[in-house]
């Protein structure tokens, strides 16, 4: 079994060219690598998708159930309007920790809602490639039991 599932959404994959101004030089491939390294030195295994496509991201959270530990979730765009994606997240017994490059609540006012974030663990945002890194330390904390709820 895998530990972590890393769901990135549509238009990641441009990441690097991509309005860098807002979400910085890394690319779609560096995150994966900076999240690998890290998860290797904790012992971690991790897993990586990345989709266009609302319902690859839907049947990935589904798939997710009894194969991995917790989902680290970018469903950029999705994140605002994806009632099939959010009804997925609420299907499974998956943790799931929902990330964002940039600070959703300091952008445009169609961004600042979530619908995915009554139904994930909690929210991480504005911290570029970092957003990631701290969903990944909670995910190592949590699953070390060193839980401080």
């Amino acid at each position: 079994m895998a530990d972590v599932l890393i769901l990135h959404g549509p238009n990641l994959n441009l990441l690097g060219t991509r309005e860098p101004e807002i979400y910085g030089s890394f690319t779609l491939a560096d995150i994966n690598r900076v999240l690998e390294k890290r998860g290797n030195e904790a012992g971690l295994t991790l897993d990586f998708l990345q989709s266009n496509h609302e319902g690859a991201l839907v049947d990935a959270v589904q798939g997710a159930q009894g194969k991995y530990e917790f989902i680290i979730l970018n469903a950029a765009a999705y994140t605002h309007y994806s009632i099939a994606l959010r009804d997925a997240v609420a299907a499974v017994a998956v943790p799931v920790i929902e990330v964002h490059l940039s600070n959703i609540h300091r952008r445009e006012s169609f961004r600042h809602r979530s619908v995915l974030a009554p139904v994930v663990m909690g929210q991480i945002c504005g911290f570029g490639v970092d957003s990631y890194l701290a969903a990944l330390e909670i995910v190592i904390r949590r699953w070390k039991g060193a839980r401080h709820d």
